[in-house]
């Protein structure tokens, strides 16, 4: 699949086949985030995959009501930036950091996985987040479903994107 089409038919799948995506192929799709552009080569992205044992920390701590969203996928990614607590670099390390995210999520979609970007709030909450052994200068900026999708969710409209040419 070519870029443009894996852009043009990415979607946001909220229904999953219950199979995990496979190591190997995690492992593969998360490399692909090095190549996401960073203001000097900082790499601030951290990956983490969630086991058993850290989701049911997270679904406990989040509540009954997120906790049902967290078993929507098979295989669920918290996706930080890990910060140097410069104002100017850690704005872009987040936007390096979200510019990897959705190199994983194109990538996911080339190969035929569903996928879903989400920031929950249990991961804005730095005691949840350190419950889960993120560390305080790491912030989260996404939480990634991956896994087969059941179905295909379909375009929405979206408006023409504005573009000024400037003399």
């Amino acid at each position: 699949m070519d870029v443009e089409t894996a852009i043009q038919t990415r979607r946001t799948h909220k229904q999953y086949a219950r199979e995990p995506v496979d190591r190997t192929t995690l492992a593969e799709l998360l490399e692909l985030a090095r190549w996401a552009p960073n203001h000097h080569l900082t790499q601030p992205w951290r990956f983490r995959v969630l086991g058993p044992e850290t989701l049911a920390r997270l679904k406990a701590a989040a509540g009954d009501k997120e906790a049902a969203k967290l078993d929507r996928a098979p295989t669920l990614v918290i996706a930080s930036a890990a910060l140097t607590g410069d104002p100017l670099q850690d704005e872009e390390d987040l936007h390096a950091t979200a510019a990897a995210v959705y190199a994983v999520l194109l990538a996911a979609t080339a190969r035929g996985f569903a996928s879903y970007w989400r920031t929950p709030a249990a991961l804005r909450d730095r005691d949840i987040c350190a419950l889960l052994g993120l560390p305080p200068d790491e912030r989260v900026v996404a939480l990634i479903h991956l896994g087969r999708p059941v179905g295909n969710p379909p375009a929405k409209e979206r408006a023409p994107t504005p573009v000024e040419f400037l003399p």
